[in-house]
């Protein structure tokens, strides 16, 4: 229901209520009725609902199946450590994941919010949640406001709807009947809505809607029919668990087929092929990939950024757009003079940003720039002696007098009158050194009425047109101008505006919410890292313009969309209209619906978005986002719909997570490579043995030995790499693309084949050439294996550099987790009773050594392979 075209007088009837408030009594019965004025808060999962989330993955069931298999062979000691791992990977998921979410928590605002309600005739402070529908409430300076409200009358109220509309200036607010079939929340002055907050002056307003009913409300609600978004590491995850599920089967039944060859007995068969594919099953990835998982999100809150989800670490290094709001992100979201202008042309710079009053004005003759610093801190509401309060502009003009080092001692203010939006201007009367003085600030028209003068000039008509395109050459390049006059008056008690006349026109000054200084230099490293940067603001187009043009986003204003041009292509139909998207970079005066059917459309067009926001108009798009990136300092909603938070609201955060979710996914695509071509090898001396008529090289015990220990000290070594020169400038990764492409494929696979010759070969010598024992044969074998892990890793640090170029010091961690699988062999081998358990055998030291000379061969082969794949890929 409409109601800011109603009478103030219908809509007390409509309600059922007055000027004068509700009875305690009634407001009672209206919140039994009505229920309580709050959102319906999405429900924290609970630690048991997280850990139970963490066996839902598809290689964590892969193990399950190992478990069971285990189980029905008789490997009672395989069984409990693929347990026990799958217990340690989810507590590790559980812990990181539930410590995320509290954090998240810990971000929202714990201040309960109170307003002050007309009950029975008198003013009470009450907690928002109590306020219900017909409650007349007053509001003043710093409120949150909590319910739609229509304004019954006011003085002066601007209100920042940011958290709504996204438009960063405040918004004037009167109770004037607004006679209009439709208008959007923006263009609503006479109604306040709930969530938002109140900048300056005073009203009092009637409660119209409360909980769900209110437009923060419905935004709120319709959230939950929009679809989330798997991360892309899930379903990478989920595309390798079928390609091991694949490989996994396609060996066995192959070993099946030779054994039924050879006419090995079918309970034979049965045992075989169960025993190779619960060795073959890679025990470690999982716990692996959590580390890897858990060390990038610590990084990255380190960083500011918070990881909701430990799968969604690696997101942000996959997409390839980026949707940022302007409002705090790119900009400070703090109104800051940048320019003054002189009716003569005469122009002076301010340097700083924001609320720092640590910059200063330069230009010619700064006397005059004093005047119009004086004029603008006397005309003025607003504080900064402890926090900043009042109008942003306000603020701005008072940061403005302390780098001009303006004092306003001595000067005695006698009368003023406050800005209204109606108005479009305020003005103060004071006292100076005996004489009695009026300034003005407002808009150019306005102050121009009061004025019979321009300062430096005497053809008053011929000046006003030159002021005119002053204003109009600012305001294109996204400046909000403020003129300002002054000038003797007759001494008085009161003052009204007939009183304002005769006044010199002093000058203007451009105000704009500047941009963050390192915000350039993260949008290039975007472009240079392949993604596309877009900005979605609720700002005027030439204001969206003039900002994404510092911002080196754009360079023609044909590239800014405004959310009319939006509708009109969607109307258009979705070809069309995605086609429209494409050509645009920025977005500006765009709705939540808009905003969302943008998000909507890049995803058709094949791109994985990230999409940053704070308010609750951004809560739909973040939803449907890849990737949800919500402000620390937005609303609970927004933050709870996100997959991760910028604590510190800084677009160079988000970048530095790009930058580390590429490190994540880059360590995964290390520890995949060294764990599979590892496991390849281990299945393919399992399948040769068959073929050959030979005992198996290592038992079961000895391979579990290998993959949980051995392997998973490295993979955790690995876990702490540190980024790869130049990870920034690789183009993203297409989202769908399997962990198994064509280039890790490969090395996986040769890697594999060598580490298989090469241990196939010396067990081949150890058993039949030397006629070792068997078990003496299979504990050089382990050894020999357990050399070759501890030298391939350094293969597996980087897919395409030589492992002579990443120096250890980038990961100390991976000298000690060499050291200690070294020492724990050593270990198993002399100590009797683990000796007896894993069936090795002590061996010679000089015999040590030469095993550990074989163990070479696959570092110099893959040498060779990196260096001959490089050549190839310069040519």
């Amino acid at each position: 229901m409409a109601f800011y075209n109603k009478k103030i007088s219908d809509i007390f009837t409509e309600l059922s209520s007055t000027e004068h408030g509700l009875s305690s009594k009634e407001a009672a019965t209206r919140q039994r009725k009505y229920g309580k004025n709050t959102l319906p808060k999405k429900k924290k999962d609970s630690i048991l609902k997280i850990f139970i989330h963490e066996f839902i993955d598809p290689m964590v069931l892969l193990l399950v199946a190992a478990i069971v298999a285990s189980l029905v062979v008789g490997e009672i000691i395989d069984a409990l450590v693929i347990a026990g791992i799958i217990l340690v990977d989810a507590i590790m998921g559980t812990y990181q994941e539930n410590k995320a979410n509290n954090t998240a928590e810990a971000l929202a605002d714990l201040v309960t919010v109170k307003a002050k309600v007309l009950r029975d005739g008198e003013v009470n402070a009450i907690n928002a949640e109590d306020l219900t529908l017909g409650d007349v409430v007053m509001l003043e300076s710093g409120d949150k406001i909590s319910a739609d409200m229509r304004i019954i009358d006011s003085q002066n109220f601007t209100v920042d709807e940011s958290i709504l509309t996204g438009e960063s200036v405040q918004v004037a607010k009167s109770s004037d009947v607004l006679d209009k079939e439709k208008l959007s929340i923006g263009d609503q002055s006479n109604m306040v809505f709930s969530g938002t907050t109140v900048v300056s002056g005073r009203a009092k307003a009637v409660v119209v809607s409360i909980a769900l009913d209110t437009e923060l409300g419905k935004i709120a609600d319709s959230l939950a029919n929009t679809d989330e978004e798997k991360s892309p590491l899930t379903i990478r995850v989920e595309k390798l668990s079928k390609q091991i599920s694949i490989l996994v089967v396609s060996v066995a039944v192959l070993i099946a087929i030779l054994l039924i060859v050879k006419h090995v007995p079918y309970n034979e068969i049965f045992v075989t092929v169960i025993a190779f594919a619960v060795s073959a099953m890679p025990e470690g990835l999982p716990l692996a990939l959590t580390m890897a998982l858990t060390i990038a999100s610590n990084r990255m809150a380190k960083k500011n950024v918070i990881v909701r989800k430990l799968k969604a670490a690696e997101s942000l290094g996959s997409c390839t757009v980026i949707a940022s709001d302007k409002t705090g992100t790119l900009t400070v979201n703090q109104q800051t003079a940048k320019r003054i202008l002189l009716p003569n042309g005469q122009e002076y710079q301010v340097s700083g940003t924001g609320f720092d009053a640590s910059g200063k004005v330069t230009g010619p003759a700064i006397k005059y720039a004093e005047e119009i610093g004086l004029y603008g801190a006397l005309n003025n509401e607003a504080s900064i002696e402890h926090e900043p309060t009042g109008d942003s502009i306000d603020i701005a003009f008072l940061v403005l007098a302390k780098k001009l080092g303006v004092k306003t001692k001595g000067i005695k203010i006698i009368d003023r009158i406050p800005y209204e939006s109606e108005n479009k201007y305020s003005a103060v009367f004071y006292e100076k050194d005996g004489e009695t003085y009026c300034t003005v600030k407002g808009s150019l028209e306005v102050v121009k009425s009061f004025c019979s003068t321009v300062r430096f000039t005497n053809d008053t008509a011929k000046d006003y047109r030159k002021l005119d395109m002053q204003n109009e050459n600012l305001a294109r390049d996204g400046y909000r101008v403020i003129a300002l006059a002054n000038g003797k008056i007759a001494r008085k008690e009161k003052y009204t505006e007939k009183d304002i006349k005769k006044l010199d026109f002093a000058g203007m000054v451009g105000f704009i919410d500047p941009i963050r200084k390192e915000a350039v230099a993260s949008i290039r490293e975007c472009h240079e890292a392949g993604i596309k940067v877009m900005m979605i603001t609720g700002d005027h187009p030439l204001t969206a313009f003039s900002i994404a043009k510092d911002l080196k986003l754009v360079t023609e204003y044909e590239q800014v969309a405004t959310g009319d041009d939006v509708d009109v292509a969607f109307k258009e139909g979705k070809a069309h209209f995605d086609k429209f998207v494409a050509n645009k970079l920025v977005f500006a005066r765009v709705t939540p619906l808009q905003k969302l059917n943008i998000v909507n459309s890049l995803k058709r067009q094949g791109e994985f978005v990230a999409v940053t926001g704070d308010g609750v108009n951004d809560a739909p798009a973040l939803k449907a986002a890849n990737i949800g990136v919500a402000m620390g300092s937005g609303t609970d909603i927004a933050r709870e719909t996100a997959d991760m938070i910028i604590v510190d609201d800084n677009f160079k955060s988000i970048v530095a997570g790009v930058k580390e979710g590429r490190v994540a996914y880059s360590n995964i695509r290390k520890i995949i490579f060294f764990l599979i071509s590892c496991g390849l090898a281990e299945a393919a001396f399992f399948c040769l043995a068959i073929a050959c008529n030979m005992p198996m090289p290592l038992v079961a015990v000895q391979l579990l030995w290998l993959n949980v220990v051995t392997d998973g000290i490295q993979d955790f070594a690995m876990s702490f790499e540190k980024a790869e020169k130049g990870i920034l400038q690789e183009k993203p990764r297409n989202p769908k693309e399997s962990i198994f492409d064509r280039s890790l494929l490969r090395e996986i696979v040769i890697s594999g084949l060598i580490i298989t010759i090469v241990v196939f070969g010396a067990w081949y010598f150890f058993y039949s050439v030397l006629g070792m024992e068997l078990e003496v044969a299979r504990g050089y074998t382990m050894c020999l294996m357990v050399f070759i892990q501890n030298v391939h890793v350094f293969n597996c640090r980087s897919e395409r550099r030589s492992a002579f170029s990443v120096p250890l010091r980038k990961n100390p961690i991976m000298l000690f987790g060499i050291l200690g699988t070294l020492l724990l062999q050593i270990i198993v081998m002399e100590v009797p009773v683990l000796s007896e358990l894993l069936q090795t055998v002590s061996i010679p030291a000089l015999e040590m050594l030469g095993l550990f000379g074989i163990a070479l061969i696959i570092l110099f082969v893959m040498e060779i392979y990196k260096l001959i794949a490089n050549a190839v890929v310069k040519k």
